[in-house]
């Protein structure tokens, strides 16, 4: 496949996509929530769309068409905070542009974000999609419940940026 146009980029050198990522990110994992509106998600976004440090977001893109995105943020679900922070979160990726390696691109673009901010462990859930995060080299933890939904919490420890 040919990725020489693909570029993954902060949601802050692209902001225009907060409410497209928004509406995306509300249709999918709304449920997982209570309380979390298409608002709410519009405002978490657009103060992701201000930085390139936790809390930020990735953006995909190629030929300035957006293809999907993931977040790193300090807490994901409140039910969950005690687990540990800073989070991976969000990994959405166009249906049409699945099954071409998308998500494994922005999963190591994020861990290796986080890496060189000097994070440690970085956390996920997933309701479904364990196996291909283990691929990623994510360990499951535990088997938990979030608002009716079995999810899997894991985390990947991360190389120190400044090792020797």
């Amino acid at each position: 496949m040919n990725t020489t146009g693909l570029k993954i980029e902060f949601l802050a050198d692209h902001p225009h996509w907060v409410e497209t990522l928004a509406s995306w990110h509300h249709a999918e994992w709304a449920h997982l929530f209570d309380e979390w509106t298409l608002e709410i998600a519009r405002i978490e976004l657009a103060d992701h769309a201000t930085r390139h440090s936790v809390p930020t977001t990735l953006v995909l893109h190629e030929g300035g068409q957006l293809l999907g995105s993931v977040s790193l943020v300090i807490e994901d679900a409140p039910e969950l905070q005690g687990e540990g922070s800073p989070w991976l979160a969000s990994l959405y990726v166009l249906p049409s542009a699945r099954g071409r390696g998308h998500g494994s691109r922005l999963v190591h673009a994020a861990v290796n974000l986080a890496a060189k901010q000097g994070v440690e462990c970085l956390y996920l859930f997933t309701p479904d999609q364990a196996a291909f995060y283990e691929r990623l080299g994510w360990t499951r933890r535990m088997r938990t419940r979030l608002h009716g939904n079995d999810v899997t919490l894991m985390d990947i420890a991360l190389p120190m940026a400044n090792a020797a």
